[in-house]
């Protein structure tokens, strides 16, 4: 009698001590990790940055860059930034790569380098300044000199030889 009811007692115990298994992580996996006394949230295939320092300004996409996975040019392309897009710069991280969210999100999409972003303010400026311009001037102006009092002679503008008139 007292073996039957030891049985069940002992299956009990084994099973409470059972943990049940962690769940299978898969790249889309919500995580968060502390640098620098900051928490991020990022999905588990963003790598985690050795430094972080925040940044949370604002920021528009100057040409249709990769978001990488790590703050360099070995890590996986996780997608493109927008051409004239807003981001959300979250902080600089090592090697100067910028770690970015979307607009208003505090999910750490993934690492941009520095000159695929510039501060909103800053956009139509930095536009501005990237334009071709024309070349003022219009064409050369020739030189001509005089060598006796019938002829003279002019320097070609392009190809800087003088010819004798």
């Amino acid at each position: 009698m007292k073996l039957r009811n030891l049985l069940p007692l002992l299956v009990v115990t084994v099973l409470v001590g059972c943990k049940a298994p962690a769940p299978k992580m898969t790249d889309d996996t919500l995580v968060t990790s502390q640098v620098n006394g900051v928490t991020l949230t990022h999905r588990y295939i963003v790598a985690v940055p050795k430094e972080f320092t925040p940044i949370n300004t604002s920021y528009r996409a100057l040409y249709a860059g990769s978001v990488m996975n790590t703050p360099d040019f070995g890590g996986k392309v996780l997608g493109e930034l927008e051409n004239g897009k807003t981001y959300t710069v979250l902080g600089s991280v090592e090697n100067d790569w910028l770690a970015i969210a979307q607009e208003d999100k505090q999910e750490l999409m993934g690492y941009v380098p520095p000159r695929a972003l510039v501060k909103s303010e800053l956009y139509a400026q930095t536009l501005k300044k990237d334009r071709p311009r024309a070349r003022k001037g219009g064409s050369k102006k020739t030189t001509c000199v005089n060598v006796d009092s019938n002829s003279k002679a002019c320097q070609n503008a392009n190809s800087g030889t003088w010819i004798i008139n």
